[in-house]
């Protein structure tokens, strides 16, 4: 689950210690079993008028049956299952499904994408919380990797809207690509990041006086990676300007357009990585993003309290701790400071990730017809 910014994925990283999207090689007729299994424990620990402490402790599991027909058509079926501790009951059981078409650089994703972390956003527009908060995504999604250049492009559909309902269909989606603007000599390498999300709440055959909202978030900079000539250590640094937009015809939120700062400076080293960021928000919203990075509260004590200026500091100290080749446990301490209010909170967190699969057997000459 490692990634330099709480969710940022640049090739290479990794998520439960494997390759994002890494699979065993494939033949046409495969029929195989996979499980992803997800514990996590995370202490927020804040006073804040922004957001307050809570604690998420649970489990959430996904097993699936996987057939290739063809060895670029991969189709995944399973159940998802979802249980918090403390309580008897579980929160979720939800079918999935998964088709992916992939052919060079080119993958194309379709009924459950993949979500979160994948995507490579920035925590200020995507929170890295939807790890467990919304574990599933429903839609299509467009990848495309070159080495040089890697782009998501994805929808959600969040909550499907039908004639007479009493609420509102609701969709998010967005952008998120990575330029690297240096060769594959380069003592420094350099990226070129293009981040862009969009959410909408609308629709035409509710039963509700409610007004459509649809808001946008954007941010782009600069990132630069040295590797220490050791092998052992690597310095990163990212600049980013973040955007946000509200377009909505009638306005419900307290900004319409905000804008922030966001500064990282990471050191990869094979016992921790430690980061040192800073925030500078200007009435900035994100109904994606992290709760921190907010100008309006998203507290049950104190939901009017605004704070248009926001200066932040993080520390973020991190480690992966590989398990063998399908598992690993991530910790994660942050400690922040928020310079406003002059308090400083801290969360905790402790992540452990499996992804297997077995294969049962190539069954693609016993099934077919004529």
């Amino acid at each position: 689950m490692s990634g330099p910014d709480s969710g940022r994925l640049l090739p290479g990283d990794t998520i439960g210690g494997r390759q994002a999207e890494e699979y065993p090689a494939e033949e046409a007729g495969d029929l195989r079993i996979s499980l992803n299994a997800f514990t996590f424990f995370k202490d927020n620990e804040y006073f804040n008028s922004i957001v307050e402490g809570y604690t998420l402790f649970g489990t959430q599991l996904n097993p699936q049956l996987v057939y290739y027909p063809t060895a670029n058509l991969r189709l995944e079926g399973g159940v998802f299952l979802w249980k918090d501790f403390g309580t008897a009951r579980l929160r979720q059981v939800r079918p999935t499904f998964r088709a992916t078409y992939a052919k060079g650089a080119h993958t194309i994703v379709l009924g459950n994408i993949q979500p979160h972390l994948y995507h490579g956003y920035i925590e200020p527009l995507f929170n890295f919380e939807r790890v467990i908060s919304r574990p599933l995504e429903e839609g299509l999604q467009y990848r495309y990797n070159s080495g040089r250049v890697g782009l998501d492009v994805w929808v959600d559909w969040q909550r499907q809207q039908y004639r007479y309902s009493n609420y509102q269909e609701e969709i998010a989606g967005g952008l998120s690509g990575s330029v690297r603007l240096t060769g594959n000599n380069s003592p420094v390498t350099l990226f070129l990041p293009l981040q862009f999300t969009a959410t909408h709440r609308g629709g035409q055959i509710d039963t509700i006086n409610r007004p459509l909202q649809t808001l946008f978030n954007g941010a782009t900079g600069l990132e630069a990676r040295y590797q220490l000539p050791n092998k052992r250590t690597a310095l990163r640094l990212q600049a980013y300007g973040v955007g946000f937009y509200d377009k909505s015809f009638t306005y419900e939120l307290p900004y319409k357009r905000g804008a922030a700062l966001y500064l990282n400076g990471t050191v990869e080293t094979r016992l921790l990585d430690v980061m040192l960021s800073y925030w500078q928000g200007q009435r900035y919203l994100s109904p994606l993003g992290g709760d921190l990075y907010q100008s309006a509260s998203r507290s049950v004590t104190s939901p009017d309290y605004r704070q248009p200026n926001r200066q932040l500091l993080f520390v973020r100290l991190m480690r992966d701790f590989s398990l063998g080749e399908a598992a690993a446990i991530t910790v994660r301490v942050e400690p922040v400071h928020d310079f406003k209010e002059n308090i400083t909170d801290f969360s905790f967190g402790v992540y452990l990730n499996f992804r297997q699969e077995w294969l049962l057997g190539n069954v693609g000459q016993r099934m077919r017809f004529r």
